[in-house]
């Protein structure tokens, strides 16, 4: 009735609980590229916005049917509530076609909406257009982009506003506690207009495709901006979590039949982790504790640790429901709990530490995700050792049967291996670990946002698309600090100035993965084909700047340049579906010939989300391989505090380091990269070892009291080794079918959490008995 109550309560809260997938719970909210970058965006003020790319099937794309297609879609788009402007190939000023630049120059006189110019003198316009090439058209003319652009929430806008205010203080010093409280408040009164708004983009992305579907059959659309991708994670992720999510757990139940017969053992366990995993979700739903792409497969590993401890329970009481077959049903649990009380909670405990490892990465959604996981295993804990004796208490007891056929002869199998062949095994642990080591030092953390999904998904096709034919996919800024040398109060721009603009956006453009490249430079060279081939003076240059009326100086300069400061902003996107690209050296590289063409670093600064994505990476790297020994060495002191024993504690590290190394060097054998989802399974490997080695070590100790060390191994395989199998083969089973998702990381997780927990099998029931035999003696 307790956990009835429990559940009930639970149920409420969990309706509270949510999944965020949006970029920044991608990067480290407290470093200074973050901050800065928060700067940048406030004061540059880019745009949200949608870009919808429009590929014509059967036409041509400078044609009246895509004009018209074009300007329907605009009117569709224009009414949807929130939106500001719609921006496309018709509406933009074409201002080459102009005279001259001028304090009378009226930018909507030179739009396709107000001459309509021929469908040729379009594509002649659009051709290597300095402002719109990579933007609105791209470079082989066969698509075309309309860019949404909305309205801004004022309200959310001002707190977000004194939020970078107050952090802007900690690029120069550590915030006070007053601050960061002042932060919190202001958090919190920004979440319900955001969690508003992120529902309103939801429905206003379902509404663009909606839109465009009416046209599919003449037109292939593609859709791109930051919102759009964070959605589509999200949907990804709930269909996820309820497709497979439903196939794991019919999967396991079959399996539970199949192993176990009965279907008490069905039931029992599915209970106890479903209500774990409810437990949970109201724990989170109740504290704001939100789920991202990194932390998305808690639920998962959830199912796991409460399977395991489940089924060592069942296993030790049908054990000893054979062998005290006289024994009342209240006897019978409480020698089971007496003899499983001990290990699971124990093995609980260093499972904790495995997800503790986490906490050390220095990475907020990472570190969340440890802690998350450390309370989800307490809930796991809790529920499988109060639930199953309360469960069983109101069942009769019934007789058990033993281990069928199969599970006997592989136990059996383990069991010989172990006794009769200790150096072949010792020598292939030493082989695996030499050949994981090689693996290891192959790891690296090149990755994008691209390799999340198949190849064959709606997502992937539309990044690669946005990302080949519009300039790229993800956003880099190089802001640029005019030095005081160069300023002079009566320009607006020197002619170094621009020059320093333009050896830039040279070097930019030598990268085989750049993509669109933007700033005033663009701009000079647009009034340069104004004026006739000829390049504007900077007196020129400073004289059209003052006569330009306001709203044209916001929309070709103003996210470009702000006078106040000084500050130059080259807007530029990468492309990630570059082959073969390295992301660390690039930005290295990139560092060098800025100060070859003379660009001080204290001069420019590199923020937005391709480099806020990659300090992640490098961090994450430094953080989790260059700290995993550490880790292990906490592993040892949890171990040695529970069996006070440095020997005993030393031979159960062994295996945990075994199958962490493994899980690693395969990343690294094949390729996988490191990254914010991969990083995690380390941590997995770790918990599931300890996990089965715990079980283990526990009862050959007590075996051991009254047997000689052969004989204590045997007992112990013929009792934990069953649990270990069942374990693994359910597990691996279930989570194989995580393959057939179309979100890579999720496929990753599956088959190397598979993979993890077959290798602790392994060196729990080969290498383990192994060293316990040899150094563990009565």
């Amino acid at each position: 009735m307790f956990f009835v109550v429990l559940a009930v309560v639970a149920a409420y809260f969990a309706q509270r609980f949510r999944i965020d997938a949006s970029a920044d719970t991608l990067l480290v909210k407290d470093n200074k590229m973050y901050i800065e970058t928060q700067v940048m965006n406030q004061k540059f003020s880019p745009d949200e916005f949608i870009l919808v790319a429009y590929e014509p099937k059967q036409h041509e794309l400078f044609s009246d049917k895509t004009f018209t297609h074009i300007q329907e879609l605009s009117n569709a788009f224009s009414a949807l509530p929130r939106v500001k402007t719609v921006t496309h190939i018709l509406n933009v000023p074409l201002l080459s076609n102009a005279s001259s630049l001028g304090s009378d120059l009226d930018p909507d006189n030179y739009s396709w909406e107000s001459q309509r110019y021929s469908n040729q003198e379009m594509q002649k316009v659009f051709s290597e257009h300095p402002l719109f090439e990579d933007l609105l058209v791209n470079q082989d003319q066969t698509a075309t982009a309309i860019q949404v652009v909305f309205k801004k929430n004022q309200q959310l806008e001002d707190i977000q506003t004194q939020i970078v205010e107050i952090q802007k203080n900690a690029l120069e010093r550590d915030l006070t506690d007053e601050e960061q409280e002042k932060i919190s408040q202001l958090k919190e009164q920004a979440d319900p207009i955001d969690q508003e708004l992120k529902v309103q983009r939801k429905q206003e992305i379902d509404k663009i495709y909606e839109i465009t579907d009416k046209y599919q059959q003449e037109a292939n659309f593609y859709l791109g901006g930051a919102f759009v991708l964070g959605q589509q994670m999200i949907d990804i992720i709930k269909r996820d979590l309820m497709l497979f999510g439903s196939a794991i757990g019919g999967a396991i139940v079959v399996m539970l039949f199949v192993l176990f017969r009965r279907m008490r053992w069905v039931v029992l366990p599915v209970v106890s982790c479903g209500l774990s995993v409810l437990l949970t979700v109201g724990i989170f739903g109740l504290l704001d504790l939100r789920t991202t792409v990194i932390s998305s497969n808690f639920i998962a590993l959830q199912l796991i640790l409460t399977l395991a401890v489940m089924i060592h329970l069942i296993v030790e009481y049908r054990q000893l429901a054979v062998k005290y077959d006289q024994d009342s049903q209240a006897e019978l649990l409480e020698r089971t709990l007496n003899n499983k009380f001990k290990p699971c909670l124990y093995a609980g405990l260093t499972t904790s530490v495995g997800f503790g490892s986490l906490i050390f990465s220095g990475i907020q959604p990472v570190v969340s995700f440890g802690w998350m996981m450390i309370v989800a295993m307490i809930i796991s804990i809790l529920v499988s050792l109060l639930l199953f004796p309360a469960f069983l208490s109101v069942l009769s007891h019934k007789d058990e049967s033993g281990a069928n056929t199969v599970t006997k002869a592989i136990i059996k199998g383990f069991t010989s291996a172990s006794l009769n062949y200790p150096k072949v095994i010792t020598l292939s642990g030493v082989v695996i670990v030499g050949i994981s080591i090689v693996g290891i030092l192959r790891l690296d953390v090149e990755n994008s946002f691209l390799n999340y999904f198949k190849d064959s998904t709606k997502v992937h096709k539309e990044l690669t698309f946005i990302d080949q034919e519009f300039g790229g996919s993800t956003p880099m800024d190089v802001v640029y600090t005019v030095p005081g040398e160069q300023k002079d109060k009566q320009l607006v721009l020197t002619a170094e100035t621009v020059q320093t603009l333009q050896k830039i956006q040279a070097v930019l453009h030598s990268y085989e993965a750049m993509g669109n490249v933007t700033s005033v430079f663009n701009f000079t060279e647009l009034a340069m084909l104004i004026n006739d081939g000829k390049p504007l003076t900077e007196y020129e240059l400073t004289a059209i700047y003052t006569m330009l009326d306001e709203s044209l100086k916001d929309s070709l300069l103003g996210a470009y340049f702000d006078p106040n400061t000084h500050q130059l902003r080259i807007s530029t996107r990468i492309q990630d579906s570059t082959p073969d690209f390295n992301r660390a050296e690039f930005l290295e590289n990139l560092k060098a010939d800025m100060q070859t063409i003379g660009v001080e670093k204290q001069d420019y600064v590199l923020t937005n989300l391709f480099v806020l994505y990659q300090d992640i990476l490098q961090r994450l790297f430094k953080s989790q391989i260059m700290t995993l020994g550490l880790v292990f060495v906490a592993l040892f002191l949890v171990l040695l505090a529970i069996f006070r024993s440095i020997r005993i504690a030393l031979v159960a590290v062994v295996p945990n380091i075994l199958t962490t190394f493994t899980i690693l060097g395969v990343m690294g054998l094949l390729g996988i990269p490191l990254d914010l989802m991969t990083i995690t399974i380390s941590a997995i490997a770790m918990g599931i070892a300890v996990d089965d080695t715990i079980h283990f070590i526990h009862r050959y100790l007590e075996s051991q009291q009254n047997s000689e060390p052969s004989e204590a191994i045997k007992d112990t395989f013929n009792s934990v080794g069953y649990a270990l199998l069942f374990t693994t083969t359910i597990i691996t089973i279930g989570f194989a079918l995580l393959s057939f998702s179309d979100f890579v990381p999720s496929v990753l997780f599956g088959l190397l959490t598979g993979l993890a927990m077959l290798m602790a099998l392994l060196t729990d029931s080969t290498l383990l008995p192994v060293l316990l035999k040899r150094f563990v003696k009565r």
